[in-house]
């Protein structure tokens, strides 16, 4: 059951502050999960803006800095599920064809799961680590990525490293399937988590474009891990 208390905003009004009681059966940290959820202010902003998640602002912040999700880019969302960054994505790259002087782009969005339809995005349900995943996309896109972009995380399995390690070998196999299909000059973002093992993934980066940057937008929750890379430039 929540319970809303009242919170002193520090301007002459009051916030309204959920909190969750354990309910029989259930698992403290699910009671502190939900708790979280309910007063996330990400969590009800998305909801007013038609979000499927709150990670849709992880993504509108790393590209208000970067400006990668220009008007005409093509785009690859890989693991796209919710579908937050492809809708993002629709709007910042014009796919829909809304703004009559801006050129239109195309977003594609890869999952191994069956995603709900989102307007101005193609989603398809396939493997990209399958050897023909690149010319498959490429073939969709009628011709190389601007950007490709990785929010994957691995399934967590309760050990921090071997997570860490994890979500470290996805976000290397996402960097080579960008190599694939990105055009020159294209961008790549990815979810990493900072711990240690990320280094090969930044020296192979460098290797492959010109400006590597490591961000924690405001949207990623300040006690998680997570961080991103944005790599601009790739050489081709």
């Amino acid at each position: 059951m929540a319970k809303k208390t009242r919170k002193s905003s520090g301007r002459g009004q009051r916030d309204l502050t959920v909190k969750v009681k354990t309910a029989r059966g259930r698992k403290l940290s699910s009671t502190l999960w939900l708790q979280r959820q309910l007063n996330d202010p990400y969590v009800k902003r998305a909801k007013a803006d038609g979000y499927r998640g709150r990670a849709a602002y992880k993504i509108l912040e790393l590209d208000d800095k970067y400006r990668f999700l220009v008007p005409g880019a093509r785009v690859v969302d890989l693991g796209c599920a919710p579908g937050g960054w492809c809708q993002v994505a629709v709007r910042r790259t014009n796919a829909l064809g809304e703004r009559s002087d801006k050129a239109v782009g195309k977003v594609l969005g890869i999952d191994l799961q069956e995603v709900e339809p989102i307007a101005g995005a193609e989603i398809h349900q396939l493997d990209f680590l399958a050897d023909d995943a690149d010319e498959q996309v490429k073939d969709w896109l009628a011709g190389p990525a601007d950007v490709v972009m990785s929010d994957m995380a691995a399934s967590a399995s309760g050990h921090k490293q071997t997570d860490h390690l994890r979500i470290v070998a996805l976000c290397e196999a996402a960097a080579y399937f960008a190599f694939d299909v990105l055009v020159e000059g294209g961008t790549f973002v990815a979810k990493v988590l900072a711990g240690g093992a990320e280094g090969s993934l930044q020296t192979l980066l460098k290797q492959r474009f010109t400006k590597v940057v490591n961000v924690k937008p405001p949207a990623s929750r300040a006690d998680s891990s997570e961080k991103f890379v944005v790599a601009t430039g790739f050489r081709g």
